[in-house]
């Protein structure tokens, strides 16, 4: 790899590394998140609430396709930062290009298969029948900018792997501005463009985010020299391929299964009506802003923490974990009294349906003070990522979704509580997602090696 790319995050101050990627890695995805608030606000406020209805039901199905997305590129970000920390830029090298193509034909395939399914798949959601006509040609579009969507996904990954977290934030902003502009333009109708609604939101997105894929591609392409150039086929290294899937398959089941939890709590939301799932929506896009910090924070500590790794620098990775846990804990203490205390004020952007705003209410109230909870797991299980080993995670994951969050909704959602068990099933999982993670760590299992960084030694 050109090593004008990236920096070493092995030597130097660990506070200082932690700021210098996880401030603008935060930026980039609250922008990222900010496309589907910027939707959810022109929508809602003039679309109408079942078509904010239709954005929330569709909202685990898209989910599901990123975290395969998210999942697949994890496995990029470990491998490229482990062999950049070790100075192993060759097999560096290897790893992004074998993971452009196999990039290219998943994207493909998870497309054409999504749009093929869209309308069963939102059938078997329970969505109601007044959300569903305008759930399904919008999924349907949202199905187009997936391949976009994933190799943004995969850009980004390489970057943040050889520590450069600022420049997807440049092309990140690029593609909101074009976003925030286009969304009144094709959802109203003004000027050339006709009035598509809802569907107007969809195709703003599609091309807001082809452009920012293009400008990302094009500083990797210029920064990255040959080895980025371009993707040949007739060199791809299929022990590479291996190691990536190795590593890939259980982040991307990991991802793939907190959708698919996602998606089975949108069917319990269902069973309380429109107003429920408008509201559920509403909370769910502020939940998201809220959680960045911790999500960003924790992926660059697994940044960090595979470079350092990677160079034999353990005794830098207790540092890593203790500054992380106090830069998660301070901001996501200070969002859980937002949302306790004013959790109306939050919701008032989105809708001016008060009993949308009073089941939302009710959301936030209990989700802010588990965010601690989560913020703290990402900050170990980043730690554990960084060093491979990726299928530990996802058993923690399938626990606590599958063997709490999705029974614990079902079982309490149907008695007294009402859709408040919905949110308090997940308070319950996040608390004990944070204690298996935070033992894991603390046994110090992530120390045994996943990866070989000497290059004769690699496939041994």
């Amino acid at each position: 790899m050109a090593k004008s790319l990236g920096k070493n995050l092995t030597e130097g101050s660990i506070p200082r590394h932690l700021l210098s990627l996880a401030v603008p890695m935060l930026l980039s995805n609250l922008i990222a998140t900010g496309y589907s608030i910027v939707d959810a606000i022109w929508v809602g406020r003039f679309v109408g609430r079942d078509a904010l209805g239709a954005v929330a039901a569709s909202a685990p199905v898209v989910f599901i396709f990123v975290g395969v997305a998210a999942g697949a590129t994890m496995a990029t970000t470990v491998l490229v930062s482990q062999f950049y920390g070790a100075r192993n830029f060759e097999m560096a090298g290897k790893v992004i290009n074998v993971s452009f193509a196999l990039s290219i034909i998943l994207s493909i395939i998870s497309t054409v298969g999504g749009i093929l399914a869209a309308g069963g798949i939102l059938r078997a959601l329970g969505t109601p029948p007044e959300v569903f006509p305008y759930a399904v040609p919008y999924l349907k579009i949202t199905f187009l900018s997936f391949p976009v969507q994933y190799m943004i996904f995969l850009v980004t990954s390489i970057l943040r792997g050889v520590g450069d977290t600022k420049t997807p934030l440049y092309f990140m902003m690029v593609g909101f501005v074009i976003n925030a502009i286009l969304d009144p333009l094709m959802i109203i109708g003004i000027g050339p463009f006709p009035t598509m609604g809802l569907n107007g939101a969809a195709w703003a997105t599609v091309i807001s985010s082809s452009v920012a894929l293009a400008l990302g591609v094009a500083y990797l392409r210029r920064k990255g020299g040959a080895l980025v150039a371009g993707i040949n086929f007739r060199r791809l290294d299929f022990r590479v391929a291996k190691l990536i899937i190795k590593i890939g398959l259980p982040s991307m089941i990991q991802q793939s299964s907190i959708a698919f939890g996602m998606a089975a709590v949108t069917f319990f939301v269902n069973s309380f009506g429109a107003v429920a799932i408008a509201a559920f929506g509403a909370a769910g896009r502020i939940d998201a802003v809220i959680f960045l910090p911790a999500q960003s924070i924790g992926l660059a500590v697994a940044a960090i923490s595979g470079q350092n790794i990677g160079a034999g620098r353990y005794d830098r990775i207790h540092g890593i974990f203790k500054w992380g846990l106090l830069m998660t804990l301070s901001i996501s203490l200070f969002f859980s009294i937002l949302f306790l205390t004013i959790p109306g004020v939050l919701l008032a952007p989105f809708t001016t349906d008060p009993d949308v705003i009073a089941i939302g209410s009710g959301c936030l109230r209990i989700l802010g003070p588990s965010i601690t909870f989560l913020a703290v797991m990402l900050v170990s299980n980043g730690v554990i990522n960084g060093a491979g080993h990726t299928l530990t995670t996802l058993i923690f994951t399938l626990i606590a979704v599958w063997g709490l969050r999705i029974p614990g909704a079902a079982i309490l959602s149907r008695g007294s509580m009402g859709i408040t068990g919905i949110w308090v099933s997940y308070a319950i999982a996040f608390c004990v997602m944070m204690c298996v993670s935070l033992l894991w760590y603390r046994s110090g299992r992530w120390k045994k090696p996943v990866v070989k960084h000497d290059v004769n030694a690699v496939f041994d």
